[in-house]
């Protein structure tokens, strides 16, 4: 028991002492302020066309995450390009620099475990962003309802509630992977631009890799509809391999409630279906492979990191 309590108080006291550092740090300041810049003159920008179709349809304000307008993206386009860099300069450097200060045994000298530090750092850093995006989608709640003159609807603020769980989730997967690389490498550059790869790897490029992977993987025979099929099926599950794809395809299913499937359907399985929005249950089943797939992506992240930490020698 007394272990026990000694554990659960060294988590609590490096969280909060992570999390204050975090949140008063001039890198995080820089960094929120750049998302919330960048996030209400998105939103300021769609709110004259949503203004335009306002008693057409019933979802307004999810249109307000979604619609773009030249030559800015949405803002759901803006914060799947940022959510990733913030929580990457979040995590890069939360163990090497421990090392690279010298600091790392005194810490564990205190009544404080490795797991203890590890998730700590990792809670305090997912609690930050969770208030960065938490503050960010109320700001844009607030500004709408303000430019609008009508409250969103209960429909409408949960699907805008579970579209800020899912980015929180996607964050996460990005914090995990910086402090993998914090763990593996020594060097905080080396751990950030390691991460920042993988990030540029799947921002831009595995959309291009898949579709130059997938027909050497499962070649299609253009006259067998079964065998396109498969290929078709094949192309999805390797694109689901990027947290992007992941992200995205939660973000549609959650903030366009008409959405009724995320892969191929035939012309055979559209009959008989009722149009119309999907009920929000029905959205929640849609991606929840989706959105375990990231919490899942995240656990097995910071799972590895935490076997590596554990494995490493402290050295005073």
């Amino acid at each position: 028991m007394r272990r026990e309590g000694w554990h659960l108080t060294g988590v609590g006291s490096v969280t909060m002492k992570e999390l204050a550092d975090n949140l008063t740090s001039t890198r995080m300041r820089l960094l929120e302020l750049l998302v919330f810049i960048t996030g209400a003159g998105a939103v300021y920008a769609t709110i004259g066309e949503v203004k335009e179709v306002i008693g057409e349809d019933p979802f307004i304000f999810l249109r307000i995450f979604t619609t773009g307008h030249d030559p800015l993206p949405s803002l759901v386009g803006f914060l799947g390009f940022l959510i990733p860099i913030v929580a990457i300069s979040l995590g890069f450097d939360s163990v090497n620099g421990e090392f690279n200060r010298r600091t790392m045994s005194r810490i564990l000298a205190q009544p404080i475990y490795r797991d203890g530090l590890l998730f700590g750092k990792f809670l305090a850093g997912l609690l930050t962003l969770t208030v960065m995006l938490a503050a960010l989608w109320i700001f844009v709640i607030g500004l709408g309802i303000l430019m609008l003159g009508l409250p969103p609807s209960t429909e409408e603020v949960m699907r805008g509630f579970a579209f800020l769980l899912s980015a929180i989730a996607y964050a996460g997967v990005w914090l995990a992977l910086a402090m993998l690389f914090s763990v593996v490498f020594r060097s905080a550059a080396t751990a950030a631009l390691a991460s920042l790869a993988v990030w540029l790897l799947f921002a831009f490029f595995w959309t291009m890799l898949v579709t130059l992977i997938t027909p050497i993987i499962a070649p299609a025979d253009p006259y067998n509809v079964a065998s396109v099929l498969h290929t078709v099926e094949i192309g999805q599950g390797l694109a689901r391999i990027s947290p992007n794809t992941l992200f995205s395809e939660t973000t549609l299913a959650f903030l366009n409630p008409s959405t009724r499937s995320l892969g191929l359907v035939l012309q055979s399985q559209m009959q008989g279906a009722v149009n119309g929005p999907l009920p929000f249950g029905e959205s929640v089943a849609l991606v929840w492979p989706q959105v375990t797939g990231m919490l899942a992506s995240f656990i097995v992240l910071f799972t590895i990191a935490y076997v590596l930490f554990q494995r490493q020698e402290v050295r005073a």
